[in-house]
């Protein structure tokens, strides 16, 4: 690749910062953000933590969620908006790293209606569908998830049947 971009003319400072690009994570920390991880809200994320971590804590676990998984991997999940912190200790209980976490809401064609003092929130890619928000009014919230968990479960019936 760094060939390719010599060969159009690139100068060498160019080459140098595009090739810093290719190896910097999707979710790595901005600048002045040293320690800082940002995750989607109701989005999961893979992230490497140190070896011989036995315990990670989590500052507020209604806005994440980590789980250590094999390999030196964990994966942190967004639950509520907001930031908290988390911390990976050995088995003698040393703090091995200590990050903070920031919770950002969804991106994309979030459409958000207003009726009255009642807010429904729309993912509209390439069709409104609903999508259920942190803030939204109550009964479309709970009418949404009803739905979710009645398909859900229906779903779950029919695959235990064909077994």
């Amino acid at each position: 690749m760094i060939s390719v971009l010599k060969r159009f003319g690139a100068s060498l400072p160019t080459v140098v910062v595009f090739a810093a690009m290719l190896f910097v994570p999707a979710n790595a920390d901005a600048p002045g953000d040293e320690g800082t991880i940002t995750v989607t809200l109701d989005q999961a994320t893979i992230m490497k933590v140190p070896e011989r971590v036995a315990t990670i804590i989590v500052g507020n676990p209604l806005i994440a969620d980590i789980t250590l998984q094999p390999g030196n991997i964990a994966v942190l999940t967004g639950k509520g908006y907001g930031v908290t912190n988390m911390m990976a200790l050995d088995r003698s209980g040393a703090i091995l790293t200590e990050k903070t976490i920031k919770v950002k809401g969804p991106g994309g064609n979030l459409v958000t209606v207003y009726k009255g003092v009642n807010r429904e929130s729309y993912n509209c890619t390439p069709v409104c569908e609903p999508r259920n928000k942190l803030g939204d009014a109550q009964a479309y919230f709970d009418g949404t998830l009803n739905q979710i968990a009645t398909r859900s479960g229906l779903a779950q019936g029919l695959s235990a049947d064909n077994k």
